[in-house]
């Protein structure tokens, strides 16, 4: 993997720090696949465990990708919310409640962000802890990335999964023949070939719009308790905190205030239900995802929700059928890279003994255990107090 900020990457966007513009080229294509392995698979599985509408969702989605991408001029990237998304595949929790839950977390991050607290945590969690966070993030999406994705068509599966891992390694960081294109086209391939029912996706293409609606105050109420308070750790550490941090160490020159993170995350939330559209945030793994594949403006989360867009709108009736054709496999080698990207911040606490081990131990517990995002952030700024009032001493 490359350093993920070259001498000759930096002096660019310093250059263009001034007037920052939006790219869509080769590179910003190949970026717009960076963060696929986490959201199509996490997409997919919402709109079928809470039976959605697909097209309102998928169209949504799209809409908050290329909004964010026009609003920060960089690789922002819009995910779907994680542990939300977890307890709704696994829990079967209905649409109702999760459009609710939306609408209570959008305004439960309006508030801290308005209000200022978001700011106090960021003077109070020290970056050790946000890069043990990223760490920890980094850790679980490799760890999905290997033991479901890669594994889940078999021996076909396998290899597939093998030659792409091949052309990544030989090709990430290439600025002429950027590496996701060449992923992203094998995976075609292989579903045109192999997987490719064309019966199927003639009977679900047709134009379709999202369709309007209220969620009601119980499904808030329900949504609030079920889903946006597990959800509410993972984003304060992950789509706030660790995304700023992300966005610092890949493009210097161009600070982002954490309010203004966590008043884009609130206002998409808050937009999104009325339409039929998932709960999102934004993520350090996909905008770590983005840049090692290519991306450096906001070009390529436009395209990515341009994709999802179209698909809404075209193939949303029948979405089942056409979601179940790309290869997990492939997804799992972007998802592997993306993974590591966000483990490899983590250097640059090498020279920072205390820093390193704090950033390791809370990544481990945010990985490992239940709740792991709050129990790492307030262990390791517990840690962090102790050892800078030496409380608590290292060996030497």
């Amino acid at each position: 993997m490359t350093r993920p900020c070259t001498a000759d990457a930096g002096a660019a966007e310093t250059s263009a720090a001034d007037t920052p513009r939006i790219r869509f080229d080769r590179n910003e294509l190949a970026g717009a696949f960076g963060d696929l392995g986490t959201d199509l698979p996490l997409v997919v599985g919402i709109i079928l465990a809470a039976k959605l509408d697909a097209t309102g969702a998928l169209v949504m989605f799209g809409l908050m990708q290329a909004l964010t991408g026009l609003v920060y001029r960089m690789p922002m990237p819009v995910q779907p919310l994680k542990a939300m998304a977890a307890i709704v595949i696994t829990g079967k929790v209905g649409g109702p409640v999760l459009h609710g839950a939306g609408l209570a977390i959008g305004a439960a991050m309006l508030v801290l962000s308005v209000s200022g607290f978001i700011d106090l945590l960021g003077r109070i969690i020290p970056k050790s802890v946000i890069r043990g966070i990223q760490f920890g993030l980094g850790l679980q999406l490799s760890l999905l990335a290997l033991k479901d994705y890669v594994r889940s068509d078999g021996a076909g599966g396998l290899l597939l999964a093998a030659a792409a891992f091949v052309i990544a390694v030989v090709l990430i960081g290439n600025r002429k023949y950027p590496a996701a294109l060449f992923i992203v086209l094998l995976g075609f391939a292989y579903a045109l070939v192999f997987k490719l029912d064309v019966h199927a996706a003639m009977r679900g293409a047709g134009f379709g719009l999202p369709a309007f609606h209220v969620p009601q105050l119980d499904d808030v109420c329900a949504g609030f308790v079920l889903l946006a308070l597990p959800q509410l750790p993972l984003s304060i550490g992950n789509s706030i905190f660790a995304t700023r941090q992300v966005a610092a160490d890949l493009f210097p020159s161009r600070p982002i205030a954490l309010r203004r993170i966590g008043i884009t995350y609130a206002l998409m939330n808050l937009a999104c239900p009325f339409l039929g559209g998932i709960p999102v945030c934004h993520g350090s793994g996909g905008m770590a995802g983005h840049y090692a594949f290519g991306a450096r403006t906001g070009g390529s989360v436009i395209i990515e929700g341009a994709f999802y867009v179209l698909v809404g709108l075209f193939l949303g009736r029948g979405f089942e059928s056409v979601a179940s054709i790309f290869p997990l496999p492939v997804l799992g080698v972007i998802l592997l890279f993306e993974g590591a990207a966000l483990m490899l911040l983590i250097r640059d606490l090498a020279g920072d003994r205390s820093g390193f081990l704090i950033a390791v131990l809370t990544g481990l517990a945010a990985a490992g255990l239940p709740y792991g995002y709050l129990v790492g952030m307030a262990a390791g700024i517990m840690l962090d107090i102790l050892l800078k009032r030496g409380i608590v001493r290292q060996r030497s």
